[in-house]
């Protein structure tokens, strides 16, 4: 067989990667034999090839928020292999169309990335969940957003006479830990955490824990 011949059938043995990358999985044996995939059935691919350099996280938003969403915007990204640290990155991609899956609510996919991709050596297939970064106060006067009823109400401890008392305040931002208080309350106010505990309403007698 012609040198020409046995170079050209050794190009088509070979896979060669498009970029540089990490071996993730090799779906086959060795000394087995991978086609390409018949037209209109896909197979598993003969190698899953990990690119590190440009990790970024994809989650879902409902579709109310998706308007003030766009590329660009800081987020903060928690992972639960590090549950005491916050990465910081931005949104990269909102997608153009909403997703209307059966029992869920409508949802936009966005994509976040990492600022500093490298820092914490991170893994591919990390779950994670996203905060985009919409609003920031310095210096806010702050309550956790688990003690505000759905009608703005706090209920406020008096140590004057040991009851609590349902007061209404006035919110501004928030995120799912904290809601910044702009009225009805005061810096050193007590308020009660245990909003779902049983005898916890206006007026009662209470022993602060």
């Amino acid at each position: 067989m012609p040198a020409s011949a046995t170079r050209a059938q050794l190009e088509r043995s070979q896979l060669r990667a498009p970029f540089a990358g990490v071996i993730g999985e090799i779906n086959g044996e060795l000394g087995e034999f991978v086609t390409p995939s018949p037209v209109g059935i896909p197979t598993p691919p003969t190698v899953d090839l990990i690119d590190p350099s440009c990790l970024y996280i994809s989650a879902p938003i409902d579709e109310v928020d998706a308007p003030r969403i766009e590329a660009g915007l800081p987020a903060r990204i928690s992972l639960d292999a590090f549950p005491d640290q916050v990465f910081p990155g931005h949104v990269r991609r909102v997608a153009p169309y909403v997703l209307d899956q059966e029992k869920q609510a409508r949802t936009v996919e966005i994509e976040a990335e990492f600022d500093d991709p490298y820092k914490a050596g991170l893994l591919a297939g990390y779950s994670a969940d996203v905060e985009v970064v919409l609003e920031e106060r310095v210096d806010a006067l702050r309550l956790p957003s688990s003690v505000i009823l759905p009608d703005k109400t706090v209920y406020v401890f008096d140590p004057a006479n040991d009851t609590i008392s349902s007061r209404a305040v006035q919110t501004g931002i928030a995120n799912w830990e904290f809601t910044e208080i702009l009225g009805g309350l005061s810096a050193g106010d007590r308020v009660v955490s245990s909003i779902d505990r049983e005898g916890v309403v206006d007026g009662a007698f209470v022993t602060p824990e």
